[in-house]
C-alpha cells in the first residue's frame, strides 16, 4: 500500500481539533493541539478556509467548522430528517401550544420540511415546502450557521439580517423573530445538528408575539427550554454526540 499523504493527515487533524473546540480556538491553540509549527498550521487553515471546510471569525480570529463540509456526506435526506424529528416536533407542539416548523437550507432558501399545527381548532394551512425569508427565527438560525459572520440579503421577502445578529445567534444557540415576517407574530428557533456536529436544520415555534416573547423581546423561559431541548433531542436522533 502506498504511504499516506502528510498534508491530508495534517488537515484532517486540524479539522478534528476545530470540530472538538466548538469555535473557541485560534491558530496558536490549534498549532499546539496538532503539534505543528504555527506557519504550517496557518497555511493549512488558509486552504481549508478557501474550500469552505472551516470559517474564521474576523473579530476574534477563532476557527469553526465550515458549511462546505455539509456537502461531504453530512447532508440528510429530507424524509429521514422529518421521520427522526416528527415525534419531538409533535411533542413540542403539544407542550407549547404553538405551531412547530422544521426547516433546512436549500441553496440560499429557507425551506419548511415539516410542520405541526398548533393544537387548537382554528383554521391552519400546511406550510411544508414553503420558502421563508431569513428574517424568521428559523432563517436566522440557518443563516447564522451557514454564513456566521456576514449579513445576507434574503431570497424571499424584505430585509437583511445584520452580521452582528447572526453572530449573536450563533453564540447563544437560538434565535427569535419579533414581527419581522408577519406583524404580531413571534418566533423562537434552535439549531439541529447532524452526526458531524454541523447544523443541518432549525426547529422552532411560532405564535402570538406576547405568548412567545416577553416585553423585552426575549423568549419566555419555559418555552426556550422546550424548544432547545427538542432541538437537542432531534440532534441526538441524528447521531450528534454519539460515539
Amino acid at each position: 500500500m502506498p504511504g499516506s499523504v502528510q498534508s491530508i493527515e495534517r488537515a484532517a487533524a486540524i479539522l478534528q481539533v476545530v470540530a472538538g473546540s466548538g469555535g473557541t480556538l485560534g491558530v496558536t491553540d490549534i498549532s499546539e493541539a496538532v503539534g505543528l509549527a504555527k506557519t504550517t498550521t496557518h497555511s493549512l487553515l488558509r486552504t481549508l478556509l478557501l474550500v469552505g471546510f472551516v470559517e474564521q471569525d474576523p473579530a476574534t480570529g477563532r476557527y469553526a467548522l465550515g458549511a462546505g463540509l455539509l456537502r461531504l456526506g453530512t447532508h440528510l435526506d429530507v424524509n429521514e430528517l422529518r421521520a427522526r424529528a416528527s415525534n419531538w416536533a409533535d411533542a413540542l407542539a403539544a407542550r407549547s401550544g404553538h405551531a412547530v416548523r422544521l426547516a433546512t437550507l436549500t441553496g440560499e432558501e429557507v425551506t419548511v420540511v415539516h410542520h405541526v399545527f398548533r393544537p387548537d381548532d382554528s383554521a391552519q394551512v400546511l406550510e411544508v415546502g414553503h420558502v421563508l425569508p431569513p428574517t424568521t427565527a428559523l432563517g436566522k438560525v440557518l443563516r447564522a450557521h451557514s454564513h456566521p459572520h456576514t449579513g445576507h440579503r434574503p431570497a424571499v421577502g424584505a430585509g437583511t439580517v445584520p452580521a452582528a445578529e447572526l453572530a449573536e445567534v450563533r453564540a447563544r444557540g437560538w434565535a427569535t423573530e419579533q414581527g419581522e415576517y408577519e406583524a404580531g407574530l413571534g418566533g423562537l428557533a434552535a439549531p439541529v445538528r447532524g452526526a458531524g456536529g454541523l447544523v443541518v436544520a432549525a426547529l422552532g415555534v411560532t405564535g402570538p408575539r406576547g405568548a412567545v416573547l416577553d416585553a423585552r423581546g426575549l423568549p419566555r423561559g419555559p418555552l426556550l427550554t422546550m424548544v432547545t431541548e427538542a432541538a437537542h433531542a432531534v440532534s441526538r436522533e441524528l447521531g450528534q454526540g454519539s460515539g
